[in-house]
C-alpha cells in the first residue's frame, strides 16, 4: 500500500470504542485501543502524505449477533434505539468505504453521544448515561452469563 500509495485501511472497532459503561471495562479497553490506533494509523499517513491510502473507523452501537444478549438500556428508550441488524451494519460501512468516509458510527445518534462527552463534564455524562440507561445496560447481560455458569457447573456437579 505504501510503495503504490493506493489502497483502504478499515478498522471494525464499536461505539464502546468512542465512550463505555460499566461491567465491560476489557471490552471498551479493546475497542478504545483499535480506536486509539486506528486514529494514529491515519496520522501517520497523512504525515507521510500518502493520501492515496485512505482509512474508515466504524463504531456501530449495540449489533444483535447474541454476543451481548440481555444487554438492556431503559425500556422506554429501546424502541427508538434497538440493536442493530448485522446486514443493516454491513451496508452503512460499505456506503462509508466506498465513498472513504473517515469514520461512520451507526445509528447517527452515536455521534451525538461522542460529542457530547466532549463537550460535558464528566458528572453530566453520566446523568445522560443514567437517563438513557446505558450506565448499567451490560448488568442483565452479565446477570444472564452468571445463571449460564452456575447451570452448566450445576450440570456438571462442580
Amino acid at each position: 500500500m505504501l510503495e503504490l500509495n493506493h489502497g483502504h485501511i478499515v478498522t471494525v472497532a464499536s461505539s464502546l470504542g468512542l465512550f463505555s459503561t460499566a461491567g465491560v471495562e476489557d471490552y471498551c479497553a479493546s475497542k478504545f485501543g483499535a480506536v486509539g490506533f486506528h486514529e494514529s494509523l491515519s496520522h501517520e499517513l497523512k504525515a507521510a502524505e500518502k493520501d492515496g491510502i485512505k482509512t474508515t473507523l466504524v463504531c456501530p452501537y449495540l449489533v444483535d449477533t447474541g454476543m451481548f444478549r440481555g444487554c438492556r438500556i431503559r425500556k422506554e428508550i429501546e424502541p427508538f434505539l434497538p440493536p442493530l441488524k448485522p446486514d443493516y451494519c454491513v451496508k452503512q460501512a460499505m456506503r462509508a468505504i466506498l465513498t472513504d468516509q473517515p469514520m461512520i458510527c451507526t445509528p447517527r445518534l452515536m455521534y451525538m453521544v461522542t460529542f457530547m462527552k466532549s463537550i460535558l463534564p464528566f458528572e453530566a455524562v453520566v446523568c445522560m448515561y443514567r437517563f438513557l440507561g446505558a450506565d448499567k445496560c451490560m448488568y442483565p447481560f452479565i446477570a444472564q452469563r452468571k445463571q449460564a455458569t452456575n447451570n452448566n457447573e450445576a450440570k456438571n456437579g462442580i
